[in-house]
């Protein structure tokens, strides 16, 4: 007897993606974060990842019951998050793809600064704290709203964030862009809440960056896929995409995405580099 699924309806992992992130702003951070993970993991439940963290968040619910102080309620949190349940930085690898997979870093409660702090995030907003995700020039950062401050902290090590600590993070990253002297620009402006669709595209510039370092070519059109649903007129992404097509041989579809991007890209230096890789791809084609 046929089986009334319909397997035709089962969206492929890139198409699920795609359903969670849209057009609306209002994108579903935790499933699409976890959803990331299907590409290296397709037999993976999100929907049990999202279980598993509604059962943390149940628990911290519970330890709350009688803190009405929202700084008490911050302590709280991060005393279960960093201490009691253990979730940390991978310093020992920081560069293990598994980082970037939710249901890895539930499972071995490590994992990189973006990671932690969407599942760090998903638990203090659960509690209606007036939470959110910092964009800070290589360290991604969490942000509080209390009612008399705000308190920055680094998801990584669970450490709170004074004015001098941000200054000094920040130095190294104003003295490689020239932001200096008369160039500088206030720190708040590097403390603004980052946007879930920048945070998903955070998590995949992190796996895009390993797996061009590994070669992995594969796996790296799989998440330029991913940054192209997020960001379709990301002309960069065309390009670096077609690369690796054409690093694994696919000349037609390297040609595509190379001819997408010299058509619509304004970098005249870019375009001028890939001239003659696109003629060369055309005379394979020929």
């Amino acid at each position: 007897m046929p089986s009334a699924f319909d397997f035709a309806a089962v969206p492929t992992p890139l198409g699920y993606f795609a359903a969670l992130v849209g057009e609306s702003e209002h994108v579903p951070l935790l499933e699409a974060a976890a959803a990331i993970a299907l590409d290296e993991h397709p037999e993976l439940d999100v929907q049990q990842v999202l279980g598993e963290v509604d059962q943390l968040l149940a628990r911290l619910r519970r330890r709350c019951t009688d803190v009405a102080d929202p700084l008490q309620r911050l302590r709280t949190l991060n005393q279960f998050f960093f201490r009691d349940l253990g979730f940390g930085g991978n310093r020992n690898d920081y560069h293990d793809p598994q980082n970037s997979y939710l249901s890895s870093v539930l499972r071995t409660r490590r994992g990189v600064p973006i990671t932690l702090a969407v599942l760090w995030l998903e638990l203090a907003q659960g509690l209606g704290m007036k939470a959110c995700g910092i964009n800070f020039p290589g360290h991604f950062l969490v942000k509080v709203t209390l009612p008399h401050g705000q308190v920055v902290i680094d998801p990584f090590t669970g450490q709170s964030l004074s004015r001098e600590d941000l200054s000094e993070r920040l130095e190294p990253y104003k003295r490689r862009n020239g932001l200096i002297d008369d160039f500088d620009v206030p720190a708040g402006l590097y403390l603004q809440a980052a946007a879930p669709r920048d945070m998903l595209a955070r998590i995949l510039y992190n796996l895009k960056d390993i797996h061009r370092t590994q070669q992995d070519w594969q796996r790296l059109i799989a998440v330029q896929d991913r940054l192209l649903v997020l960001s379709p007129k990301a002309w960069d992404e065309y390009r670096d995409r077609g690369l690796a097509w054409a690093e694994v041989g696919d000349h037609r579809r390297a040609l595509s995405d190379l001819e997408t991007y010299l058509a619509q890209s304004d970098d005249a230096i870019g375009r001028q580099a890939l001239a003659q890789r696109v003629r060369e791809l055309r005379a394979a084609l020929s």
